[in-house]
């Protein structure tokens, strides 16, 4: 009964939800038109917004598209081919990829939401070499284990609080940084974590499909270029001339491309021993590089492997700016502002946490980035919670904002998988080749959403910090 309700969910986004540049055109209409009924601003004003954030995330955006070719890089070396073949002798069943898959992905996410590209490229290498794996379905478990992200390392809204001169502190409406103890290390936060790694591989275990026809990898594929396609050793050969050259020998030195390696490995060691387990988007983008020049040894093929790895990357580069713009027009309207007051307007002491959980799921709909949308929420939430603790001793009105920010953050990150966004990260790799867009996916998310939708309602409001 659980697979055939979610065989029907699957069949109604397929009916119904396009594809996701369309889908970020209907937001941005939907939010202007919030901002001129709601908000009451102009028309004019509003395509000012628009324009003024189109660009906002642009750096964002480059980040996003490094994160993807770097990790596909890397992936695409003989090593991690080595380790993938290696790993899927053990693998006879599509059930026990959907479960490794899942928990890996948790596991890697828990690190930096960028390793989700490490996922994509592991679920897919095993796609095909099991027999029987439903993919849209492997590309959906790919997806939901993006969740665990919030609870760890790259967490926006818990590293941003825990930042000196962050945002909020520069305009007032904090006076001092959150430590991580109250954030990321709260009891709350290690009780979600037990929750997603324990639950979810068993969830997405229960809701597989039954059947995988015409559904498995090299059903959806094109056509078997990829499969037949020469490695990036024999391509990087096949490029020499027939006679020696100054040229060929420094386009395949190994000496010359492990001393950059050997520069970037010193820098890393560096980073980290100095400024702890700082895992931001730069560090990260700049460590799966020097492991790609690492793994591939010679400057031809790193080039060779880099050329493969974004020739898929179209929707990251055209899509971030529209979102940016809808982003705009809820920063520079006023709306975001309007819905933190509207949460404000109605909680309580009791129910703050959930209206906050609630508020950040929504907005994530127009403003699909934790940072981007606490910059614009974060305000209201912040004052609303500071007022409803009037007269509380300060460590617990300190302790309202941690469990109010943590659960903005729960459901921004949760209500992704009613949302396409993301999904950007995980298509140029994984949709390579094949006919597939985000409506063949998001149907089979919509069950999981629902159940851990529940259960974190509920530990937001009640779980001891």
């Amino acid at each position: 009964m659980i697979q055939k309700l979610g065989e029907l969910l699957s069949n109604l986004f397929l009916k119904f939800m396009p594809n996701a540049f369309v889908f970020a055109i209907l937001l941005t209409l939907t939010t202007a038109l919030g901002s001129f009924f709601w908000v009451d601003t102009s028309v004019l004003e509003i395509i000012k917004s628009w324009y003024t954030g189109f660009f906002d995330l642009i750096g964002f955006a480059m980040q996003i598209a490094l994160i993807i070719i770097t990790g596909f890089s890397i992936a695409l070396s003989p090593l991690v081919k080595r380790a993938i073949d290696a790993l899927s002798k053990h693998l006879k069943t599509p059930s026990q990829v959907y479960l490794l898959v899942v928990f890996i992905g948790l596991l890697l996410s828990l690190i930096s939401f960028g390793w989700l590209v490490i996922t994509a490229v592991l679920a897919r290498e095993l796609a095909l070499r099991v027999k029987g794996v439903h993919y849209p379905y492997l590309i959906a478990c790919v997806y939901f284990s993006f969740n665990s992200w919030v609870f760890g390392l790259s967490s926006s809204i818990p590293l941003l609080l825990n930042s000196k001169k962050n945002f909020l502190i520069e305009t007032g409406v904090l006076t001092e940084v959150i430590p991580t103890s109250l954030t990321l290390q709260s009891s709350l936060n290690l009780v979600m974590i037990l929750f997603m790694v324990i639950s979810a591989p068993i969830v997405m275990y229960i809701l597989r499909p039954r059947s995988s026809k015409n559904k498995e990898l090299k059903d959806l594929m094109i056509s078997d270029e990829e499969l037949e396609k020469s490695t990036i050793k024999e391509e990087a050969s096949s490029l020499n001339l027939p006679f020696k050259t100054l040229s060929d020998s420094l386009n395949n030195s190994v000496l010359l491309q492990m001393i950059i390696v050997a520069m970037g490995l010193s820098y890393i060691v560096y980073h980290f021993s100095t400024k702890g387990l700082d895992l931001n988007f730069n560090i990260m983008i700049f460590i799966f590089i020097m492991f790609g020049m690492l793994l591939h040894k010679t400057p031809s093929r790193y080039v060779i492997s880099m050329k493969r790895s974004s020739s898929n990357i179209s929707g990251v580069l055209f899509q971030y700016p529209f979102y940016a713009g809808i982003m705009g027009i809820m920063l520079y309207t006023g709306l975001g502002d309007k819905l933190g007051q509207l949460m404000a307007s109605v909680a309580t002491l009791e129910t703050y946490p959930l209206f906050a959980y609630l508020t950040g799921g929504i907005v994530n709909f127009a403003i699909p980035s934790a940072g981007g949308e606490f910059a614009v929420i974060g305000p209201s939430l912040i004052n609303a919670v500071i007022e409803l603790g009037a007269g509380l001793p300060d460590t617990q009105v300190t302790a309202m904002i941690s469990r109010a920010s943590l659960s903005a953050a729960y459901g921004e990150s949760l209500s992704n998988m009613l949302q396409p966004f993301f999904l950007l990260i995980i298509i140029p790799i994984m949709g390579k080749g094949i006919k597939l867009q985000s409506r063949d996916v998001m149907g089979y998310l919509v069950l999981p959403f629902i159940l851990f939708f529940i259960i974190q309602s509920l530990l937001v409001v009640y779980w001891p910090l």
